[in-house]
Order: C-alpha cells, then structure tokens, then sequence
C-alpha cells in the first residue's frame, strides 16, 4: 500500500492527530524497530523500516498515546 494512502487512513481515524504527531510516532517506531522489537506484522525483510512503522500504525496495531485535541 502507498504511503499516502496509509498516511490518509490513520489520520481519517485519529482526527485528534495532525500529521506532524503522525511523523514522530512513526519516528518513534521506526527508532524501537530498528533497535530490536519484533515486527506485529509478517512482512517481507525488504520492506524499509519506516514504512513497516506507518504500515503497523495504519492497522491499529500500535496505539499512539499522549496525542490530545488541544484546539478550542
């Protein structure tokens, strides 16, 4: 799936995110992926980590915590 497209999904899903917070929770997994957590998904090792990261998020297989609606 595209990166855009999977960008869209979490953020129709999460309206309380902007993408910004979106970046650094993928940050955020990316950094945790790529000093040894296991993967919740079966993917191929080809795969760029980033995109492992988004593609995990976009499931709902991470839960990105602390993000509020601060807006009024």
């Amino acid at each position: 799936m595209k990166v855009e497209v999977l960008t869209a999904k979490i953020l129709d899903n999460n309206p309380n995110m902007d993408r910004y917070q979106l970046a650094i929770a993928v940050a955020k997994r990316t950094d945790e992926l790529l000093n040894g957590a296991t993967s919740k998904l079966n993917v191929s090792k080809k795969i760029k980590v980033a995109d492992l990261a988004l593609m995990e998020i976009a499931e709902g297989l991470i839960v990105i915590k602390g993000f509020v609606d601060i807006k009024k």
